[in-house]
């Protein structure tokens, strides 16, 4: 909400710069000003003159406007994005890193609690059946040796 109020001030001072610039280009031509800074000489006033400078003003006005315009919502979209730590997964809120379980229950007072999706689940049982597999061809890699060896006959001395 806030960010909607800046964004109609920002634009709402540049609609009033230049309505500024063209009360003042119509007035030099109206009022005469330049005779009230060079001389006595009096000057004709233009419509067509004003009426172009006018035109000019209004153009740049629109482009300016419409400008501003993109570059505030464009700007306005990306402070809408919620900072999310890279590392421990802390979320940024009001000036404070805070875990996600308090974030919820601060901004939506809602309770959370842990579960597991079922690509998540598939990845863990995958994992930890990798990790049994490979535990168990290493105790029988370093079993396997002694049962091959077995005990040895007795050999006589023949010396």
């Amino acid at each position: 909400m806030k960010a909607k109020l800046q964004l109609t001030r920002i634009e709402v001072y540049q609609n009033f710069g230049f309505l500024g610039i063209v009360i003042l280009c119509f007035l030099d031509d109206l009022l005469q000003l330049p005779t009230f800074v060079f001389s006595d000489h009096p000057f004709e006033f233009m419509y067509r003159r004003s009426t172009l400078d006018m035109l000019l003003v209004f153009g740049v006005w629109f482009l300016v406007s419409r400008s501003t315009h993109r570059v505030l919502t464009r700007v306005q979209y990306l402070e809408g994005f919620m900072r999310v730590c890279a590392w421990c997964r802390k979320i940024h809120f009001k000036g404070e890193w805070m875990p996600l379980e308090q974030f919820m229950q601060q901004s939506f007072d809602t309770p959370t609690t842990h579960g597991i999706c079922k690509e998540c689940l598939r990845q863990q049982q995958t994992a930890i059946l990798k990790a049994k597999l490979a535990r168990k061809r290493k105790r029988n890699e370093t079993e396997s040796p002694k049962i091959a060896e077995g005990p040895k006959p007795h050999q006589p001395n023949l010396l």
